[in-house]
């Protein structure tokens, strides 16, 4: 028989199995936790007949945890479940009190008294919150100025809910759920009758109304009236009481999230599988701690694989230890390989008489008599019991949370452990959060290079790969440098900077560019004149004999002097014309005089060519020629000055050829391409600029290369970073260079969707000297310039030897090194 086949009969059976056993069905309807491996659909048949009804999943990831309810006696439904393929197990829901015990409001503290208003993390709170001994004695604000930490993450509170209008948790609060009533929010406000309550009681200070009671272990600053219908009304035993927890966390930790998570009602009681709810929750919602202010004696499968599911999700769990004042072991705090247990200690670090000891359930301790903090209808109250003692620890961890990003459940009870002996059976001692902090794995980075050495001729490359690896889940960004390369070569780090994510390595790539050495040049030859033509010759000879006729002439005497004129001025012109000839005075040397009148527009670039509304574009007019004394004027003008203005004209200075100006732009209601013309010298050039209405989303923060300087022909990288991470699709950034004889870049480049930065390559050419280039990235209407200058290869290029490169990285205070070899031949 198929397995389906036999599984649905014995579905049916069990179902008539059922129906029998049911045949007097019980009053009530009675709760159970079932796990299955059958689904939704497999458990329902199991339900058939009415005998049991299927209320929902719990929301464990397997999706195999549900409430179930039957009319059957509990002990007969087990009994029956125990024999069915596809349960795995089952439990009764337990009804779970905040209530019991021995903890009692003895005299108000006070520090509750102390309503002076004191500035906490951008919000006003009472100085008595802030500063009482409880918070003293931990050594919050120690911890927090020593360590620079505030808390980060979130944690969560299973618990009656919280006031979600108490100014106090303004901006750190989160909606979270009522499990209690199935909906989103979590405000315990709403367990109040209005017949009650009709209106939130007005604020009191200490001065008018003094301490009252509210319930067994809390007293508040509260009129008369109110306090008076809390206290002697049993559905009101444990209001306040979430956020009264709330309270202590921010107190410790004022940066971190908190996600209020109510399975309580206000008379204390809730349900097992609330609880259940309400951890899977804190989980698929990204919760770092849970807090849970409670305990109950049975122990819960359900319960433990819940935690451990939290744990496996790096959830750090803290639990009271209850107050009866006993030895005993109460659940969750009695799992100590997922949770914390945490027991209460007076001012004087002994012992609270109400707080429950053991080994088996504590492992640390924490004030928890006269503990001040926030209370519904914004105002404060003092509680007492292990619920106040435990958010110590879960704020503490929270802490640690700053330091080390990734620290877990075992990473933060080790660090937590490090605490003040306060007597036996206490655990590890009372919380100090100073000595927790210290103690904890300390966040570093390491690196490393490979191969560890190579050879290369001079005019050759050699690459290495650095390999950055984090420890104690270090998760910043650590900027590399090179150094100890040998000279006429260059080092880029691609990429110059790496991010981690605390658990794995990040690698860049080396290029050590060396140049190859000049061969000597041979020197130019001297130029000597080819001999003279035998016309030239003949030519010379004619010359001087002319000249000795006519020198013989003028030694005559004066009688043929008339004569001997004529053929001296003949002879004369005989002899300029040759000199003419053999100096090269012919037409072939002459040079044209240039044309008259100024230079014209030779071009118009805008840069950036594409701006949001609102930012400024650079124009730059260059002329044909220099200009001439005086200066040249530019005409400019604009096909929309509505969205894009320039000035009326700009003048190019005497001796130069080019002249920037300024494009002042507005933002428009859709892009809109404008025109922007220069003239001059009757020439007229345009360019197009595109106005796109104000961006929204991330802007350019950053533009960096690395190096910034090379030589000519070596590469260079660079890198974009966002303000914020890009949106889907990615970021487009625009990239240009100022002189692109000398660098080039792509023309933009994409930093992928959900990320913050990109690298890109810059590339340089051979210059005859150093040139200075800036390149220019922009995106959302930002512009962004960084600076490279490009020299001229070395003559003697990259000098024979063997150098130790030099491999740098650096996070804020932490810097390493690490080297390899390189030999050039």
């Amino acid at each position: 028989m198929a397995a389906g086949a036999l599984r649905s009969r014995t579905i049916w059976l069990f179902a008539a199995v059922l129906l029998f056993v049911s045949a007097a069905p019980a009053s009530a309807q009675n709760r159970l936790i079932v796990r299955t491996t059958l689904g939704l659909q497999g458990l329902q048949q199991l339900c058939l007949l009415q005998n049991c009804s299927v209320v929902g999943s719990l929301g464990d990831p397997l999706n195999q945890v549900f409430l179930v309810t039957t009319p059957l006696d509990p002990a007969v439904f087990l009994s029956l479940l125990q024999g069915v393929p596809g349960i795995v197990d089952a439990e009764i829901d337990q009804l779970i009190s905040l209530l019991g015990g021995l903890n009692r409001v003895t005299t108000p503290p006070p520090a509750l008294l102390d309503d002076t208003p004191v500035s906490y993390l951008n919000t006003m709170v009472w100085n008595g919150y802030v500063n009482q001994p409880a918070a003293q004695i931990v050594r919050v604000s120690a911890a927090q100025s020593q360590f620079q930490v505030a808390g980060r993450g979130i944690v969560a509170d299973i618990d009656t809910g919280v006031d979600p209008n108490h100014p106090a948790l303004a901006g750190v609060l989160l909606e979270g759920y009522d499990f209690t009533r199935n909906q989103p929010g979590a405000s315990e406000l709403n367990d109040l009758s209005p017949a009650d309550f009709p209106s939130p009681p007005p604020p009191c200070p200490p001065s008018t109304c003094p301490p009252a009671t509210v319930n067994q272990s809390s007293a508040a600053i509260l009129d008369q009236s109110s306090a008076a219908i809390l206290d002697t009304n049993l559905k009101y035993a444990a209001f306040g009481h979430g956020t009264m927890v709330m309270g202590v966390i921010h107190l410790v930790a004022p940066g971190a999230s908190l996600l209020p998570l109510k399975a309580f009602h206000s008379d204390g009681t809730g349900s097992l599988s609330d609880i259940l709810r309400a951890i899977y929750y804190a989980v698929q919602h990204h919760a770092n701690v849970i807090n849970m202010s409670f305990d109950f004696p049975a122990n819960s499968p359900e319960l433990a694989a819940a935690i451990d599911s939290a744990n496996q999700s790096a959830l750090i769990c803290a639990a009271s230890a209850g107050n009866d004042g006993q030895k005993e072991i109460v659940y969750p705090a009695a799992l100590q390989n997922a949770v914390m247990g945490i027991a209460s200690t007076s001012d004087s670090d002994t012992r609270s008489s109400f707080s429950n000891y053991g080994n088996a359930i504590v492992w640390v301790a924490a004030p928890g008599e006269g503990v001040v903090t926030t209370y519904p209808f914004s105002t404060y109250a003092a509680g007492w019991g292990t619920s106040f003692s435990a958010p110590f620890v879960s704020g503490a961890s929270a802490l640690l949370l700053n330091k080390q990003t990734a620290a877990n459940e075992s990473q933060a009870a080790a660090a937590v452990a490090h605490a003040v002996p306060v007597g036996p059976d206490m655990g590890n001692g009372r919380l100090d959060i100073v000595q927790a902090l210290q103690a904890l794995s300390p966040q570093d980075f390491s690196l490393s290079v490979a191969p560890a050495s190579a050879t290369v001729n001079a005019g050759q490359s050699a690459s290495y790969t650095v390999t950055v690896t984090p420890s104690g889940g270090f998760n910043q960004t650590v900027t590399l440098g090179c150094g100890g390369f040998p000279s006429a070569s260059t080092c880029v780090i691609t990429p110059p900077a790496v991010t981690l994510d605390g658990t794995n390595p990040a690698t860049a790539t080396i290029v050590v560019q060396t140049t190859a050495r000049a061969v000597a040049l041979r020197g130019t030859p001297e130029r000597i004149p080819a001999p003279p033509s035998p016309v030239e010759i003949g030519l010379q000879w004619l010359t001087l004999c002319l000249a000795g006729f006519l020198c013989a002439g003028s030694l005559g005497s004066s009688r043929g002097a008339r004569w001997r004129a004529g053929p001296a001025y003949v002879a004369g012109f005989l002899v300029v014309l040759l000199c003419l000839y053999s100096c090269g005075g012919g037409g072939s040397g002459q040079t044209t005089a240039p044309a008259p009148g100024g230079p014209e527009v030779a071009s118009l670039t805008l840069n950036p060519s594409s701006v949001s509304g609102g930012n400024p574009s650079t124009g730059k007019v260059t002329l044909t020629a220099p200009a001439p004394a005086g200066g040249t004027v530019v005409s400019l003008s604009s096909s929309n000055g509505s969205v894009a203005a320039v000035p009326q004209n700009v003048t190019v200075p005497a001796g130069t050829s080019a002249a920037a100006f300024q494009v002042a732009t507005m933002a428009p209601a859709s892009s809109t391409q404008v025109t922007i013309s220069a003239a001059s010298g009757g020439v007229t050039e345009t360019a197009a600029l595109t106005v796109t209405p104000a961006a929204s989303g991330p802007a350019l923060a950053a533009l960096a290369i690395n190096p910034s300087s090379v030589v000519g022909g070596s590469p260079a990288s660079g890198v974009v970073t966002l303000n914020g991470t890009a949106p889907a699709g990615g970021a487009q950034v625009s990239l240009s260079s100022s002189n692109t004889a000398a660098v080039t870049v792509p023309q933009s480049v994409t930093v992928p969707a959900g990320a913050t930065s990109a690298a890109f390559a810059v590339n340089s050419n051979a210059v005859a000297t150093t040139t200075p280039v800036t390149v220019s990235a922009s995106f959302a209407g930002v512009t962004q310039n960084a600076s490279i200058t490009v020299v001229p290869a070395p003559p003697p290029g990259t000098t024979a030897g063997t150098y130790t490169l030099v491999i740098t990285g650096a996070s804020g205070t932490l810097n390493h090194t690490t080297s390899a070899s390189l030999s050039v031949n």
